[in-house]
């Protein structure tokens, strides 16, 4: 079952070169009961570790079960260890805020991907504590301590027990249960080898071996073996690793690992959620903001020309803009028939007057145009109508009037069919226009708008019209419009040579609205980006925490390889806690940013917009922070010696 063949082990500690093993040679057939004897430093223990694969040596051959395994790999040898030994310590190496229960079944996690109850209630009966199951093992006297850890090294149901030590920190009651229990479980076969320095345990063992200085002394036969337990077929448990079920109970470790450190806890969630609420209620800000820019946008039409005067040069010196050409509205019929891909076009004049209703007045915008305009410029009245082209040739006094004016002259009376006068002269209010809010150059409500000929010949006395818009049929079709409707008026006003160049000019719309969407989305995302400086810091935090953790828990780490957890079990159980640190954190850091977002909409008036996509993004982000800082402690952890570990103080 067991031999090994010339085996030396050396350590470093410092400059100093310690020779722990020296050429042993040891065999131990399937049923004995061995007792490893000897003082302190002789090299027992690390025999011990030896046989049950904790370390590997230097030099030698070790065959266990007929199998070679000087030379496997650390998970190789950890799969090896869960199917053929179970481990007793002298330390016990219970998980101190486990159950009973708990600690047993924890083998079952690495070799059968579930914690089983059922088989730990068992074994737990089989050492007489059925009815301590559920105690925690700070709530256990020594003795049931290590009954606790019997049971947990027969879970997995091997064919070798190793006990370091096993009655080492237990009084003698204590220590005629443990050896009872041991005695026992080889009567039934299984093979048992104990490291003691007690010659009164090491006499209850049917084989006892003295080790001094690294080399067996002596090696004596007092009793015949047991009858060795038929050996079991273990099932294939590589072939389904990582189950739903796995990952679950992961999770399920992460999040008690975590609930034992509440506050440390609390305060590595902290950083995430400050920064996930933060990402949510910017993204919100900025999309909020790009919603009223697009809405002021829609105010302005789509796919629209403004064609007006330029100011020429003569002479060297600049004109006023119209001071040689002047757009009338018979331009405005030209461009509709001779430009091709005009949808629309609509002659505007501007000017100011001041409006009277009652005892109130009010100087405000008046804008002269074409009934086109109502949809060229999505200007569809909220209340009443818009005027049409028979009212515009009849140069009918007729207006509609924004929010701004209603409020300052109507307040809350309704101003459909009542007469205004703009500079004396009276207009029937036809129609409310809808709310378009204030840009950067003016409040686009405050303004009286009047059908074009009515402005020109009966209210500003003009004979000639400001600029034209002009819709195009499509987006495609506004290059070539440019280029031919300023031609097409070069022609019709027969602009000399000289001043062509600065006769006309042509601004396109969606140039500037496809600018400030752009501007607008610019800052959403830097925003973002400055919140998840935020989520950075957060991630450090997580990384910190984890660390602290794998050095706290550096034994707990060791026990789990000594009973079978490989490199990648470590690796994800630790990524399992920042995982749960961080989707806990991020999932409560979008509801905190949801509450800042209705805050600032309800308190400061601002414009905000949670949508699924920032949610979304904000715990994804969350998420693959916790990941990303937690890869390093959680490999650190994974990277961890088993007997290393053990060791650890």
């Amino acid at each position: 079952m067991i031999e090994l063949q010339d085996v030396n082990k050396t350590y470093r500690m410092g400059n100093t070169r310690v020779q722990a093993l020296r050429g042993v040679s040891l065999t131990i057939k399937p049923g004995e009961f061995v007792a490893i004897t000897g003082p302190s430093g002789s090299g027992k223990s690390t025999l011990m570790h030896m046989i049950g694969l904790l370390d590997v040596p230097d030099t030698g051959s070790y065959h266990l079960l007929g199998r070679e395994t000087s030379h496997l790999q650390e998970d190789e040898l950890a799969v090896m260890r869960r199917e053929a030994i179970g481990f007793v310590f002298q330390q016990f190496n219970l998980l101190p805020r486990a159950s009973a229960g708990e600690n047993v079944a924890m083998p079952l996690l690495y070799s059968r991907h579930e914690l089983d109850m059922t088989r730990a209630k068992k074994l737990l009966a089989q050492v007489g504590l059925a009815d301590r199951i559920h105690h925690k093992s700070n709530e256990l006297s020594g003795g049931q301590q290590q009954r606790v850890a019997i049971a947990r090294a027969l879970v997995n149901e091997p064919r070798i027990i190793l006990a370091d030590e096993p009655t080492g920190n237990l009084d003698t009651a204590s220590q005629q249960e443990i050896m009872g229990v041991l005695k026992e479980l080889n009567r039934q076969g299984i093979t048992i080898v104990i490291v003691t320095h007690e010659e009164e345990i090491a006499r209850e063992a049917r084989r006892r071996i003295r080790m001094r200085d690294g080399v067996i002394q002596s090696d004596e036969q007092t009793g015949q073996a047991a009858r060795a337990a038929p050996p079991s077929q273990p099932e294939n448990r590589e072939a389904h690793r990582w189950h739903i079920q796995e990952i679950g109970e992961h999770l399920h470790q992460g999040l008690r690992a975590l609930a034992n450190n509440k506050v440390r806890t609390g305060l590595s969630m902290l950083g995430i959620l400050i920064g996930v609420a933060a990402v949510v209620a910017m993204l919100a800000l900025g999309k909020g903001a790009q919603k009223a820019i697009e809405t002021q946008l829609a105010s302005l039409g789509s796919n629209l020309l403004v064609l007006r005067q330029g100011a020429v040069r003569i002479g060297g010196v600049a004109q006023e803009a119209g001071e040689t050409t002047r757009l009338t509205i018979d331009d405005v019929a030209a461009i509709k028939e001779r430009v091709a891909g005009v949808k629309q076009a609509s002659p505007s004049v501007r000017g100011r007057a001041r409006v009277t209703f009652g005892n109130r007045n009010w100087n405000t915008q008046i804008l002269g145009t074409g009934p086109e305009y109502e949809n060229m410029r999505a200007a569809q009245p909220q209340l009443g109508r818009f005027f049409t082209e028979k009212e515009n040739q009849r140069r009918t006094r007729v207006a509609l009037i924004g929010l701004t004016v209603v409020r300052e002259l109507f307040g809350e009376q309704n101003p459909l069919g009542e007469y205004i006068k703009l500079n004396k002269i009276n207009f029937q209010v036809i129609g409310i226009l809808p709310e378009k809010g204030a840009n950067a150059w003016r409040d686009q409500d405050d303004i009286v708008v009047i059908p074009v000929q009515t402005a020109m010949y009966r209210l500003l006395g003009k004979n000639y019209v400001d600029y034209i818009d002009i819709e195009a049929a499509s987006a495609d079709h506004l290059p070539p419009i440019i280029v031919e409707a300023k031609q097409l008026m070069l022609d019709r006003h027969r602009v000399p040579p000289m001043q062509r160049q600065d006769a006309f000019e042509v601004r396109n719309l969606a140039d500037i609205q496809a600018t400030m969407a752009e501007s607008s989305r610019t800052m959403s995302f830097l925003l973002a980006a400055i919140a998840g400086i935020s989520l950075l810091v957060g991630g450090i935090g997580i990384m910190n925490i984890m660390l602290v953790s794998v050095t706290e828990r550096t034994r707990e780490i060791g026990l789990r390889k000594a009973v079978g957890a490989r490199r990648q079990d470590i690796l994800w159980q630790f990524l399992a806690e920042t995982l749960v640190v961080s989707l806990v954190g991020g999932l409560a850091g979008i509801a905190l940013g949801w509450i800042m977002t209705t805050l600032m909409s309800m308190l400061a008036g601002w414009t905000t917009s949670v949508s699924p996509d920032a949610v979304l993004l904000a715990f994804m982000f969350s998420a693959g922070i916790g990941i990303l800082f937690g890869i390093y402690p959680a490999r650190k952890a994974a990277a961890l010696h088993p007997i290393d570990a053990l060791r650890y103080e």
